[in-house]
């Protein structure tokens, strides 16, 4: 037997015959948790904070809500996943005496991260709309939340659909890290497999191309709902 047949026997002796295969789908489970919720939780702060950031600055509240907004996304852009993982864990929560999961803390420390790049993105999305949209919204009575929300944002969100699908994309790559959290993702699993059969060649292609898999089907979704979009604008 090779010297490759052996690593793979020995990989699938610990994920069959040992219950790996029970830390490779909580991991996966994880995973795809950490990333969805965490993408969700970004959405609804970037567009809050884009509608923030695009308000007329006339009055002073505006201004420092816009203040506050810039502050936030420029820490959350500047500062690494790992850094406000840490921070997050062992510095906030300590702070003010509240304990949560590994799994809860990453979730809300990528929703939060995730609304900084999301809030740019979705700012971009509302300026590419066009201004006469926003004039007519007023024009029939509607005020500026109600038009940005039903008639602006909806239109913007379909411009940035691929953009969005890049950041779920990283969200995915980006879990990777939550290990320093205590939460079990794949590498975590398999870094299990891979300790425990005493070499990682295996576990560690595997976890690669179950990574690969998901950002296939994640660009495969992103492009229906394009096709979807497209076709629903053509009937209109």
């Amino acid at each position: 037997m090779g010297s490759f047949e052996k690593k793979l026997a020995n990989f699938i002796r610990i994920l069959i015959d040992e219950g790996g295969y029970v830390k490779v789908v909580e991991g996966l489970q994880n995973t795809c948790i950490i990333a969805v919720l965490g993408l969700i939780i970004g959405i609804v702060i970037g567009t809050l904070i884009a509608t923030v950031r695009v308000i007329p600055k006339y009055k002073t509240l505006p201004k420092v809500l816009n203040g506050i907004c810039s502050f936030y996304v420029g820490f959350f852009r500047g500062t690494p996943m790992v850094v406000q993982l840490l921070l997050f864990y062992y510095v906030m929560l300590p702070l003010i005496g509240v304990n949560m999961s590994g799994v809860n803390v990453a979730i809300a420390v990528f929703g939060l991260n995730s609304g900084a790049y999301i809030s740019e993105i979705m700012r971009g999305g509302i300026l590419s709309v066009d201004g006469g949209q926003m004039e007519a919204g007023r024009a029939v009575g509607l005020s500026f939340g109600t038009t940005m929300m039903k008639i602006v944002i909806p239109q913007a969100v379909k411009n940035i659909l691929p953009t969005l699908g890049n950041e779920f994309i990283a969200l995915i790559k980006e879990t990777s890290v939550v290990s320093f959290v205590g939460a079990a993702d794949l590498y975590v699993a398999f870094n299990y497999i891979g300790s425990n059969s005493y070499e990682f060649m295996v576990p560690y292609l595997t976890m690669a191309i179950i990574y690969i898999a998901l950002v296939m089907l994640i660009t495969l979704l992103i492009k229906l709902m394009e096709r979807s979009l497209r076709k629903s604008d053509r009937r209109n």
